[in-house]
């Protein structure tokens, strides 16, 4: 028991572990490589599909690729064994020209399952730029009125490169009036200016030729060198000053033209002109920023000229100078730098990278239907995104690796009920207001074969005429498949079945493309008047669906057959002989003529006439009845014999018809037969006592054959149903016509519809009625045994009055057939005797 538990407690660990890495494989998906730039073609940046977790025989079943939000192609994947590669060369100065730090993001997605991993390349900066400044020399005009500790701003230089690699430091040549002081106040931005070391004497030194030197901090080191000419100028000592050096505002991206960026003030201790300050922009300011900002002269306020974009540059910094308007104009230098807040003037960008359809219906919930990727150029809330889809479909989206999302299978899908979705994805970030971008994308449902062909009815009657040509077409079934191409094709075919012991394929067969359905045979109402098949319409799917049809037949009469007498002298006999007695007087019947047709219904019905008639014949036969009468009292001039020729005619199209003679002789009133009639007496006496034996015997060997069966049968059961009946009255009731619970009159009814013995007994109770009642159920019980086709065993211990109980038991084999053979020979004799 012991080791049964710890068993499944490592089981139970082994699947937490599993689902911890899984979770981790996930979320921690995201590679950083570093690359130098100018890096040539071909250079190696990392082992992309080891560092991923792939197999190399993985990378091109699971279809590796990379996806480019810029649509460039720096890097490159080699399929055979996965390494990411330089494709080609990189500058990053011109690939990131205001940014400190260079990052490729690239985007690999492997399907077999879909999984998107977010890889960054960092571009890392080689020192390849110099410094440099905007010019080679610089002229300065300083004072000689000015102040040890007064400064100059200078113009620094520029590079390139970012970083170490930078400037770092600046240095001046060696001088006893000036050196340099370099303040930093961000990062990026450095201001140099040139301090005055002790008074200037424009008598003794009127010109300061010094060299300014700038160095970065790459290996090897690069500089750039600019002269500076300083002239010392007399008069006007005193230069404007701003209230600090220092400036730094804030303003909204997309600002309108006009907007007040800041206002300036900067003041001069002199008076007159010279005290009079204009406010421009240095000449180290650029072009660019010139475009976008200007600056009013005489007020010092900045306004915004052009457009503001917060994704193209998000800071800017600019020297502004104040220069006074004494004869030699002196100068004071603030810097102002301008940060941009981003707004939310970005609308998200949506691209589908990837689509599976069509969708199969079956596609199990959760299935991929599409990678999504959602992008926004703003920052911060701005550029958060969320996306949706339209509602009431059987689709959802789920958010994947940062910006990418998935379209998954969320219901159950049918393509009979809908075959095309039009799904609308709206991506929306979180800014204020929110923008947002729609896509539709139209996603088919393909089919599997899920219906089975349908018939417009369980079953169909089917008439046909009888006599009809064999191989004639009687019938066309159709069914219906609401799947499509193969799943939709059906075939016909006919369930194996008989009729009378005959294959139903022998009678009629079936068309499989079309359903037509031919008769085989020349059909005969007399023989057959109806049959059924059943059809099977099966569809071409995997696997294949079906339905059945029953077919109902019905042999439509036609009339083939001529009518008859129904006498058992007629195959022998060429006429019919009666006698009647002079004596007879108007009305009486002489005889009646039975005629019968072997067709139906109306072409059955026969109706009875004298052919061609003596005139004055004193009689007449009833048209429908066939009944012979006598119309007038006979006279002695009327004949001892009279030859009438009656025609049967029957009702159908086209009618057919038999004529019969009938002898009748009139005879005197005591007067003996003719031989030809005693001969007909003698034989019908003769007949009729050996139909009365014949029945005799039949009635004594089926009864001796029941009574056997009867005591063998109860002597067997005798038992077994009396202890099932105590069992019975001790734990059942049965409810009387009153309400109430008796155990009076109990029955039993046992039947077995199979070939075999009963397997279980049905015990049925009925309640307490009379007696006219019982004698009607055994009744009924009697029309059971001779109606039923089947092998019927029915075992009917029934109580009457109390007292004796009676037993049936009939097979289908023995007892029927003899029943059936009895009953036919009677029938035969019975016609006879009527005669």
């Amino acid at each position: 028991m012991l080791l049964e538990h710890n068993h499944f407690s490592m089981v139970i660990q082994l699947v937490i572990v599993f689902m911890i890495q899984m979770a981790a494989y996930l979320v921690m998906s995201q590679l950083h490589y570093l690359v130098p730039e100018e890096s040539k073609h071909g250079a190696f940046v990392g082992r992309i599909a080891q560092d991923l977790g792939m197999q190399i025989s993985d990378i091109n079943a699971r279809r590796l690729r990379i996806v480019y939000k810029d649509g460039t192609d720096y890097f490159q994947v080699n399929l055979q064994n996965g390494i990411l590669f330089v494709n080609k060369i990189i500058d990053r100065e011109e690939l990131c020209p205001d940014t400190s730090i260079c990052t490729v993001q690239l985007e690999i997605i492997v399907d077999k399952p879909v999984q998107i991993h977010h890889v960054d390349v960092e571009i890392e900066d080689i020192n390849d730029n110099y410094p440099v400044f905007s010019s080679n020399e610089f002229k300065l005009i300083i004072a000689e009125s000015r102040l040890p500790g007064s400064r100059f701003p200078l113009e620094g230089a520029v590079d390139a490169d970012v970083g170490t690699n930078s400037i770092t430091n600046y240095e001046l040549s060696a001088s006893d009036y000036f050196t340099l002081d370099v303040q930093t106040y961000t990062q990026k931005s450095k201001s140099i200016q040139l301090v005055l070391k002790k008074s200037l004497d424009r008598e003794q030194i009127p010109v300061h030729n010094l060299t300014l030197n700038a160095y970065d901090g790459g290996k090897p080191k690069l500089s750039a060198t600019a002269q500076l000419i300083i002239t010392v100028q007399d008069v006007n000592d005193n230069a404007p000053l701003f209230d600090k050096p220092f400036y730094a505002v804030s303003l909204l991206e997309n600002a309108l033209k006009g907007t007040i960026v800041t206002k300036l003030n900067a003041t001069d201790l002199d008076e007159g002109e010279n005290g009079e300050i204009f406010y421009a922009f240095n000449n180290v300011v650029s072009q660019q920023v010139m475009s976008l900002f200007s600056i009013e002269p005489s007020t010092g306020i900045i306004r915004v000229m052009g457009d503001v974009d917060f994704e193209r540059k998000n800071t800017y910094e600019i020297e502004i100078e104040a220069v006074d308007n004494g004869h030699y104009p002196m100068a004071g230098h603030c810097k102002v730098i301008v940060n941009i807040v981003d707004m939310n003037d970005n609308s998200p960008e949506l691209t589908v990278t990837s689509l599976n359809v069509p969708v199969p219906e079956d596609a199990s919930p959760r299935s991929v239907v599409a990678v999504i990727s959602v992008h926004d150029k703003d920052s911060g809330s701005n550029g958060k995104t969320n996306c949706y889809i339209s509602k009431n479909i059987p689709f959802k989206i789920t958010s994947t690796v940062r910006e990418y999302f998935s379209l998954i299978v969320d219901g159950p899908l049918d393509r009979e009920s809908i075959s095309e979705y039009d799904v609308e994805i709206t991506a929306t970030d979180e800014g204020s207001p929110a923008l947002s971008v729609t896509q539709l994308i139209k996603v088919q449902i393909s089919d599997v074969n899920d219906n089975t062909p349908t018939f417009w009815q369980t079953s169909e009657p089917i008439s046909i005429k009888e006599n009809n040509p064999p191989g004639s077409h009687v019938y066309t079934v159709s069914a219906f498949d609401a799947d499509i191409n193969q799943n939709s094709f059906i075939t016909y075919s006919i369930i194996d079945s008989s009729v009378d012991g005959i294959f139903i394929t022998s009678y009629i067969s079936i068309n499989p493309e079309n359903g037509k359905v031919f008769a085989l045979l020349s059909f005969d109402h007399e023989q057959v008047s109806n049959f059924q098949c059943r059809i099977k319409a099966t569809d071409s799917g995997l696997p294949p669906l079906s339905s059945n049809l029953t077919l109902y037949f019905f042999v439509e009469d036609v009339n083939d057959n001529v009518p008859y007498v129904l006498t058992p002298f007629s195959n022998s006999e060429s006429r019919l002989t009666e006698m009647l007695p002079r004596s007879a007087r108007e009305g009486h019947l002489v005889t009646k003529i039975k005629a019968i047709d072997a067709d139906s219904g109306y072409n059955a019905w026969i109706s009875y006439e004298f052919v061609n008639p003596a005139r004055n014949i004193p009689f007449v036969i009833g048209h429908q009845t066939g009944e012979i009468t006598v119309i007038r009292p006979l006279m002695e001039s009327d004949g001892d014999e009279y030859r009438l020729y009656i025609e049967l005619k029957d009702h159908g199209d086209p009618m057919m018809s038999s004529v019969v003679t009938l002898v009748m002789l009139i005879v005197e009133s005591g007067q003996d037969l003719p031989v030809e009639r005693e001969t007909h007496h003698h034989r019908k006496d003769d007949d009729f006592s050996d139909a009365n034996i014949y029945l005799i015997i039949s009635i004594c060997l089926i009864s001796s054959v029941f009574l056997i069966t009867l005591i063998v049968y109860t002597l067997l059961k005798w038992q077994k149903y009396t202890q099932e009946i105590n069992e019975l009255k001790q734990h059942n009731f049965c409810p009387s016509i009153a309400g109430s619970w008796t155990y009076s009159q109990q029955r039993q009814y046992k039947v077995c519809l199979s070939g075999g013995p009963p397997k279980n007994d049905l015990i049925l109770f009925t309640p307490n009625y009379p007696q006219s009642s019982m004698d009607d159920a055994f009744s009924n019980i009697g029309s059971l045994i001779s109606e039923s086709t089947g092998q019927v065993h029915l075992s009917s211990p029934v109580n009457i009055s109390g007292s004796s109980s009676l037993v049936f038991t009939m097979g289908n084999s023995s007892i029927k057939g003899l029943y059936t053979s009895v009953f036919h020979y009677l029938i035969s004799i019975n016609t006879r005797s009527l005669e």
